[in-house]
């Protein structure tokens, strides 16, 4: 049987809203969607760079209760997940369950050292 997934890491869903600089140009600035919580699996990671810095990255998995397609609390690729200082970007949200209970976000987090 399958065990229910442990809901105890709390993310905040972010996106990018575009406003004019004033300039011609556009200012890109992340606002806060809504909190959700999830289970947090590991998955792969990598790391390159040069002599001057170092791009580390890691994919993890996020489960989440699911939420009906369209909505505005569902999270969508090009979003990203907040985690106090943690930032994952949305890659994929897929179904997690048959029965539609949950769904799975794949995110990757990189830091450059």
């Amino acid at each position: 049987m399958r065990q229910e997934p442990r809901l105890n890491r709390k993310l905040v869903l972010e996106e990018t809203v575009r406003t004019p600089d004033g300039a011609g140009g556009w200012n890109e600035t992340w606002v806060a969607l809504g909190i959700h919580w999830a289970e947090m699996q590991a998955r792969t990671g990598n790391e390159k760079g040069d002599d001057v810095q170092v791009l580390s990255g890691a994919n993890y998995r996020f489960i989440l209760r699911a939420m009906p397609y369209g909505a505005p609390s569902r999270p969508r690729p090009e979003q990203r997940f907040r985690a106090g200082a943690r930032l994952f970007r949305i890659l994929a949200v897929s179904d997690h369950d048959p029965a539609g209970r949950y769904i799975a976000c794949h995110v990757r987090e990189e830091v450059v050292t």
